[in-house]
């Protein structure tokens, strides 16, 4: 559901610039700062840097750019 929602002129400016570096349009960078926030007030102990990886490693899940690990050595006794 689409929702209307003002926003402050400095908060968008800085998002249109973010949003261009990442390659995202500005309504998409603002869900990202969003969520990225959320989870951020979630897990006040995790870094800005691992929640990043942890959200790239999960897309890499979701559209199967990762392989099964097998293990090629024989596990210790």
């Amino acid at each position: 559901m689409a929702t209307s929602v003002r926003l402050d002129d400095e908060f968008v400016a800085e998002n249109k610039i973010r949003a261009a570096a990442a390659h995202r349009s500005l309504p998409k960078q603002i869900e990202y700062t969003a969520m990225v926030g959320q989870i951020a007030i979630d897990n006040p102990e995790l870094s800005f840097a691992f929640i990043e990886e942890a959200l790239l490693a999960k897309a890499e899940v979701d559209h199967g750019a990762v392989t099964r690990y097998e293990r090629r050595t024989a596990k210790r006794k």
